[in-house]
């Protein structure tokens, strides 16, 4: 596989193919950024590691920004910059325990605003931003126009996150399909200041396991409801509960959190089939071999939502066991945190 198709694999969207070809991806930074809000969930140590490490196994320079000064903005933690930090220190010694490359640095928000030229860069990128377009970027915190109206400091947010993207010199800026509007807005301010555009690579984005509860509109995995997400601390038997409670109706593979996974972390990453252990006087296991077989059988209602609930259980009761292990050896150091999530 090449470097383009290396760094491109598993995304939804490249804004642009063309601007990546152009790259010189051994001489390109690249960046995600990571609000230090609580346990980070199964997406953040799947998918967006693998994509970190696909880059730096294309050569490019990966920096995880530590977004403190944006978990503030954002209420995170309730705005408490201790238990945020802590947070922060949390997620990169998980991430590490995950497999994460150690060539990635990590830089804190907080260092980055420290030089007063990051303050001339946001003044720049806010004189050549309107407020329509600053409002329509909200989603990308999980906010909507009401909230900035009553607290204004959510207007900074994406004015900050496009601030980082000039600030740090970026060549690519990764992040789910919600940060597109943060991508599309810095691409445009940089075309206004007349400068370089940044690469946006696009992912998927885990669905919420208790469901959408509408049919047109999509929730992700989210920390402040425990039940909706997989967490990197959750124990064997949390994954299992969790798992048997989630939303996954029978022969509907659109808006089913479940096939959600199948689709984005297993097929992609485990390397090998889906065993499914079904009854004997059901006809027995059987192993399906990709996506495409697996979601003909699915949507055919070969395969049980049960039977397909345990073998995924199973699967991620592996994959995560380095991060299980992980919180157990640093249970006392992050006890504050763990303890937001225990009923």
């Amino acid at each position: 596989m090449d470097s383009i198709d290396l760094v491109e694999r598993n995304m939804v969207e490249i804004v642009t193919h063309d601007d990546l070809a152009r790259l010189d991806l051994s001489k390109s930074k690249g960046y995600i950024g990571f609000e230090p809000s609580g346990i980070p969930h199964l997406g953040t140590a799947i998918i967006w590691k693998e994509k970190i490490n696909d880059l730096v196994a294309a050569g490019v320079h990966m920096v995880i920004l530590l977004a403190d000064w944006h978990a503030r903005i954002n209420d995170k933690l309730g705005g408490d910059m201790r238990l945020i930090r802590l947070s922060g220190e949390m997620l990169k010694g998980c991430l590490t325990a995950m497999g994460l490359s150690r060539e990635v640095e990590f830089v804190w928000a907080s260092d980055v605003v420290k030089d007063e030229s990051y303050w001339e860069t946001l003044l720049n990128v806010a004189k050549n931003a309107n407020l329509s377009r600053l409002r329509r970027s909200l989603p990308i915190m999980g906010r909507t126009e009401d909230d900035a109206d009553s607290d204004f400091s959510k207007y900074i947010y994406p004015l900050m996150q496009v601030t980082d993207i000039i600030y740090m010199g970026l060549d690519i800026a990764v992040g789910g399909m919600d940060q597109r509007h943060a991508h599309m807005l810095a691409r445009d301010i940089q075309e206004k200041m007349g400068l370089k555009k940044v690469v946006s690579l696009h992912g998927p984005l885990l669905g919420s396991l208790l469901g959408s509860g509408r049919m047109d509109s999509f929730k992700k995995m989210s920390k402040s409801d425990p039940d909706s997400a997989l967490f990197l601390s959750d124990s064997a038997e949390e994954i299992r509960r969790k798992l048997r409670n989630a939303f996954c109706p029978m022969g509907e593979i659109e808006g089913n959190p479940v096939t959600s996974i199948v689709r984005e972390i297993f097929f992609p990453f485990s390397g090998k089939p889906l065993t499914i252990q079904r009854p004997e006087k059901k006809g027995g296991p059987f192993s399906v071999k990709n996506w495409d077989e697996f979601a003909s059988m699915y949507l055919e209602n070969k395969i049980h939502p049960m039977d397909l609930k345990a073998a995924v259980s199973e699967y991620l009761v592996e994959l995560l066991a380095p991060a299980r292990e992980f919180y157990s050896e640093n249970a006392d150091r992050f006890k504050e945190i763990l303890d937001l999530y225990r009923k």
